[in-house]
């Protein structure tokens, strides 16, 4: 039987995660051991923050919009109500962009809303 020999493959396999690794501070850029911990703590962060990032752009509309009701007289979560009960589909993020690029339509928007 002949002799089997695994060193192009586990020279494919190193050098695939040493790529990925490239740019990290230290050893983890180049030691394979230390690049695939830190390839796989890497992928476990991005993984978690892609989640994350979702709920932090809601934070922030949300914020923006309750600044922006507060200036027209109004209540973020009473805004918000009154939108569903008149059956407006407009989204948070939306409405943000509307509130900051075209403060005078927004207006108009909780006039519209609250009457």
């Amino acid at each position: 039987m002949a002799r089997v020999k695994r060193g192009l493959m586990r020279h494919k396999r190193h050098k695939k995660i040493i790529k990925k690794a490239s740019g990290y501070f230290g050893r983890k850029k180049n030691v394979f051991s230390r690049a695939h911990e830190q390839v796989m703590k890497s992928g476990q962060y991005a993984f978690r923050d892609r989640r994350a990032k979702k709920r932090e752009f809601r934070q922030l509309w949300i914020v923006r919009l309750s600044a922006a009701c507060k200036e027209a007289g109004v209540k973020y979560s009473q805004f918000i109500h009154n939108l569903n009960e008149k059956g407006i589909d407009v989204n948070r993020k939306m409405l943000s962009e509307l509130a900051i690029n075209d403060p005078a339509a927004f207006k108009a928007l909780v006039q519209q809303v609250m009457a």
